[in-house]
């Protein structure tokens, strides 16, 4: 398996994030779920799509620049990071797909100087849970646009 870097436009990864939009839209029963600003080729600061060996693309995650704000969103120093996106064809949950994507996207924000990502998900979204906090990140406050969000969850790690 690899992880490669890939602009926001490339069909794999349109087509991992349109399978992400349809999988959410089962759970949630609705086809806009998104509490936030939806993420965007302007707004994304860098996308990653992991590939099996035969090449068939398998999961994907990227990262939205916060800027400088501090845990819980109290301001503060160091650049903040919103993880986006990330998802994981079905067929290969439970491969490590998902933990591959979020430590490229780790091993990024901490190139850039980044001191820590954020990430919301849904309440309908246990698995995600499970899955972000075994990888190290903690419950904080809704921030942003998850502020007043009823179905929000939200979770932060120092990098």
């Amino acid at each position: 398996m690899k992880i490669e870097q890939v602009e926001w436009d490339n069909p794999d990864a349109v087509a991992l994030r349109a399978r992400q939009r349809v999988e959410i839209a089962e759970r949630y029963g609705t086809p806009d779920s998104e509490p936030g600003v939806p993420p965007s080729e302007a707004d994304i600061a860098v996308f990653f799509v992991a590939y099996e060996d035969d090449g068939s693309a398998v999961g994907c995650g990227g990262l939205r620049a916060l800027g400088a704000v501090g845990r819980g969103g109290a301001g503060g120093a160091g650049g903040v990071g919103e993880i986006k996106r990330m998802y994981v064809a079905p067929a290969s949950r439970g491969t490590g797909v998902a933990s591959r994507v979020l430590l490229a996207l780790e091993d990024w924000a901490r190139d850039q100087g980044w001191s820590s990502l954020r990430l919301e998900t849904g309440d309908a979204q246990p698995d995600a849970v499970r899955f972000y906090t075994r990888s190290g990140y903690e419950p904080i406050p809704g921030f942003g646009h998850y502020a007043d969000s009823d179905n929000s969850l939200c979770f932060e790690r120092p990098l």
